[in-house]
């Protein structure tokens, strides 16, 4: 082979080797460049999943605060806070999270915590305020427990006053006599009226045999109901712990319960003299609703509420000329003159009937 003047047989072959070695660097260089390449593809689809999941998680949020404040559709759970499987709800509130519709705009110098008022046949919604917020609710907790003593129980059934309820706390019936047996429908205007304590659990171990047995039902009840936002740990809402509920799930409440002619004569009545086995032989009893005690025109029910975590709680009703009203105000600094005003409002403004006349409330009711 000839070979070139310019050329020795050893630079010939390092030439060669130099060559061979400028082909290996750029073989790497172009792997290296795929691999960065592939790099990049693989953080950017990184990037775009943990945005989708952030987006995801906020959208979530979105929903959970709607749900608690009410200022957008909420999502509708399916399961209860106690884990259970929710019924469509007893009442379908119409107009509930959209407050800028509200065909009533009521302005409180220091406005409830939350609030509901609505129509308690056609469950339209009026005013509202935080519907779906879940906070204590004290003693309206004993709207769940009539129901279901009322669903359960005659109203002529012997009740044993144990030990247990005669020692419980806060607001009582007080005289209930203890290894006594007690008629039931004087329990349930001792739950109802001055919103006896003890009267719950006496009613709650009558009917499921323990307090502990009894407030399984109520959140099976709850559930069943249709309550999203409602739990309950006592028959009576002594304790706040784990006990709450919603404006929205405690007007779907009060309309099951004042469909109950029992639970509805009981809440709309003012005094109540009972035969009860004490000395005298009569229980005097007398309810702690101010629109009852101050005789708002048309008032029906229903219950009262209050503990230091829950505050100062109403659940009103009311009914003029066949229009039947609920007004709820939860952590009210005025609950009677609240609900009052919010009634009122609902009857003139959107039912358009007359003012009635209306005696003052004290201030603070």
């Amino acid at each position: 082979m000839s070979q070139s003047p310019f050329l020795t047989p050893g630079s010939s072959r390092g030439r060669r080797l130099r060559a061979a070695r400028r082909r290996r660097r750029r073989r790497l260089g172009a792997l290296g460049a795929l691999a960065l390449v592939a790099l990049v593809a693989l953080a950017a689809q990184m990037a775009l999943a943990g945005r989708s999941s952030r987006d995801h998680h906020h959208r979530a949020g979105d929903r959970g605060a709607a749900h608690a404040g009410g200022s957008a559709s909420p999502a509708r759970p399916r399961l209860s806070p106690d884990g259970l499987a929710l019924a469509a709800p007893a009442l379908a509130l119409r107009g509930i999270s959209t407050p800028q519709r509200d065909p009533v705009h009521a302005y409180f110098s220091r406005p409830p915590r939350a609030g509901l008022l609505f129509n308690l046949t056609t469950g339209q919604v009026l005013w509202q305020r935080n519907p779906y917020r879940r906070v204590p609710i004290a003693s309206l907790t004993k709207m769940m427990t009539a129901l279901l003593v009322v669903q359960s129980a005659p109203a002529d059934a012997p009740v044993l006053i144990t030990r247990q309820a005669v020692d419980m706390g806060g607001s009582k019936v007080g005289v209930l006599p203890l290894g006594r047996h007690v008629k039931l429908e004087s329990l349930l205007y001792g739950l109802l009226l001055p919103s006896g304590n003890d009267a719950a659990v006496a009613l709650a171990q009558h009917v499921a045999g323990s307090v502990h047995a009894f407030v399984l039902r109520m959140n099976r009840q709850a559930a069943k109901l249709g309550l999203g936002c409602t739990r309950y740990s006592s028959p009576s809402g002594y304790y706040d712990r784990e006990n709450f509920s919603c404006a929205a799930d405690l007007a779907v409440l009060a309309h099951v319960d004042m469909e109950h002619r029992r639970i509805a004569k009981v809440v709309g009545t003012y005094e109540a003299i009972l035969p009860f086995p004490i000395h005298g032989g009569k229980l005097f009893l007398y309810n702690n609703n101010p629109l009852l005690i101050y005789r708002y025109p048309g008032v029906t029910g229903m219950k009262t509420g209050q503990t230091e975590a829950a505050g100062r709680c109403l659940v009103a009703t009311a009914e003029r000329h066949g229009v039947r009203l609920g007004a709820i105000v939860l952590d009210s600094e005025a609950p009677g003159t609240q609900a009052r005003q919010l009634l009122d409002l609902g009857f003139e403004r959107v039912y358009h009937q007359p003012v009635v006349a209306e005696a003052p409330f004290p201030p603070g009711v």
